[in-house]
């Protein structure tokens, strides 16, 4: 079990252990889920670190293609 203490600001120190699991690293947020169970703290993805997450190796599509299967797929359902 892993444990910090709470200062009188109510701040707090993520231990090494946790910081490493989560992969965070100073300037890094994270998000504090409140469940009945407990609460549970997530890393904060930037942005940043999504940049050509999602790559595309299909051929190249036009605006007018991409408008045209946006409007498809908002009928669809």
């Amino acid at each position: 079990m892993i444990e910090s203490s709470i200062t009188v600001k109510g701040q707090t120190t993520l231990p090494k252990a946790v910081r490493d699991s989560l992969a965070v690293k100073a300037g890094d947020k994270v998000r504090y889920v409140i469940l009945e169970e407990g609460v549970l703290i997530l890393p904060v993805q930037p942005t940043s670190r999504l940049f050509r997450s999602l790559e595309y190796d299909g051929p190249a599509v036009s605006l007018e293609d991409m408008d045209r299967a946006v409007a498809e797929g908002a009928t669809e359902g």
